[in-house]
């Protein structure tokens, strides 16, 4: 049968997907436009196989939120930074975020196999599937977290249009714009500083060991190279290094950062709070914080353009 303008108009409003592709999911299918959606929706999921291998390293991490007593990030990643500024991978991201804020799903598999929020019939992993069709490109639900507050409240701060997302969660007895306004302020030093832990009690013991190791070696290979008569024995070495790691624990410990609005350049983010606790008769203290970085921790593949074009030429 003929297959219309119309016809193909609708079908790619309904799958954003290109034209010839719906004209060629209309003509395998008669014309049938649910049968031509689960064509195209097969056809996602060939080139999602196809595209495996490929790197997603992209992408962004958005935020949803439920007033300021419950919080989700996701981080979904694309594989060039262009689509990652496309508004319908965006505003798709921005879905799965609303479905993690609703999710029970206690890891990454559980919640590729809750139903849609956007429609029961579909998996999230459907929706995945769909979006990779649409944008052709490989697309990836890297991971998510929520946060839900306990005698307290939470903030969020997303960096960049999404390169970063943060979520702080605080133990407060108040809850006024005052120290939503603090938190806020401290979900942008998190971006900014990218701490490990929020005190220096949460550090394990095998980090400090090992930075203690790293440290070590450093400080007696400086000594080795200073002349014979200069050197100190180990013990005292090991001794100095106690001042070291102080300082490297303060500097991956949110309390102990020097809060980077501090007008005396010396107060930590832990006097900062105790401030502004102070003023509006509380104590504000952080629980925990989440931090989410676009493509932290994947190896970014580096194309060599030249050598792709020739690649080309000779195929």
């Amino acid at each position: 049968m003929a297959i219309t303008a119309a016809q193909v108009k609708q079908l790619r409003e309904i799958t954003g997907s290109g034209m010839m592709d719906c004209k060629k999911a209309l003509t395998a299918t008669n014309g049938d436009m649910d049968a031509a959606v689960e064509f195209l929706r097969k056809n996602g999921q060939a080139k999602a196989e196809k595209k495996a291998s490929r790197i997603a390293a992209e992408g962004i991490c958005l935020i949803a939120t439920e007033g300021n007593q419950k919080a989700a990030v996701v981080e979904v990643n694309s594989e060039t930074d262009f689509v990652a500024q496309n508004e319908k991978f965006r505003t798709y991201v921005a879905k799965v975020a609303a479905q993690a804020l609703n999710s029970d799903a206690a890891d990454m598999d559980a919640f590729m196999a809750e139903a849609w929020i956007e429609d029961p019939t579909k998996t999230v992993k459907d929706s995945l599937v769909e979006m990779i069709a649409v944008i052709s490109e490989k697309l990836s639900i890297r991971r998510f977290e929520k946060v839900v507050a306990e005698n307290g409240m939470l903030a969020s701060y997303v960096h960049g249009g999404g390169r970063i997302g943060v979520i702080v969660d605080a133990e407060t007895a108040v809850v006024n714009d005052d120290i939503a306004a603090a938190l806020q302020n401290v979900a942008m030093q998190i971006a900014a500083m990218s701490p490990k832990y929020v005190c220096q009690e949460e550090i394990p013991q095998d980090y400090r060991d090992h930075e203690k190791e790293i440290l070590l070696a450093q400080a007696l290979k400086e000594n080795d190279e200073l002349p014979e008569n200069k050197r100190k024995p180990q013990n005292i070495i090991e001794k100095m290094l106690i001042g070291r790691l102080n300082k490297e624990f303060k500097e991956i410990c949110l309390n102990d950062q020097i809060y980077v609005r501090a007008e005396d350049g010396k107060q930590t983010v832990a006097q900062y709070l105790a401030q502004v606790g102070k003023a509006n008769g509380t104590t504000i203290k952080v629980k925990k914080f989440v931090r989410f970085e676009t493509g932290e921790g994947i190896e970014k593949r580096v194309d060599n353009f030249a050598e792709e074009v020739m690649a080309q030429v000779k195929g």
